[in-house]
């Protein structure tokens, strides 16, 4: 759920930290990313609902790390591995009755994906996916059939005197 709601690369998932979290601010600070830069993310208050259950449901309060490692979730001193987060996207997907592949990286593609066609421009998702070029983003863009039908041209919103065509 952390994955999609933030369009968060695996890796920065594993290292994000409780204090990571500001819920007066209502965004996640993406410490050291891709390029060692550091972004803030939107929270969702949807998942801020989520991490709470979460948080109040472990035994072991970690320390440091947001989701902490080891079985159990016992080894509060060091993150979760990326092979828990691969094995927690499979899982999810099987319970969610889907039977195409889904890896970390599908949740974060889907994000900008669903982000573009709900409106948001292109210089806000780069920023929200730490890319430094606006070429990077485009990559993961790739426009919905629905989105496409959905776009009127600019001649349509034009008032034209005479209906003659050019």
């Amino acid at each position: 759920m952390t994955l999609y709601a933030t369009g968060l690369r695996r890796a920065e998932l594993t290292r994000l930290q409780a204090s990571d979290i500001d819920t007066e601010r209502m965004v996640i600070h993406v410490l050291g990313g891709k390029g060692r830069k550091d972004r803030d993310v939107m929270l969702s208050p949807k998942l801020l609902d989520e991490l709470r259950l979460y948080w109040r449901s472990l035994k072991h309060k970690p320390r440091t790390w947001l989701f902490p490692g080891g079985r159990w979730h016992s080894h509060t001193e060091r993150p979760i591995s990326d092979k828990v987060v691969w094995y927690a996207c499979d899982q999810a997907a099987r319970r969610a009755g889907i039977d195409k592949s889904v890896h970390p990286h599908t949740l974060r593609h889907s994000f900008a994906t669903h982000l573009l066609e709900a409106g948001v421009d292109l210089r806000t998702i780069q920023l929200l996916m730490g890319h430094s070029d606006l070429k990077a983003t485009t990559v993961y863009l790739h426009l919905s059939h629905r989105h496409l039908q959905a776009t009127a041209s600019p001649l349509d919103a034009l008032s034209l005197r005479n209906e003659q065509t050019a």
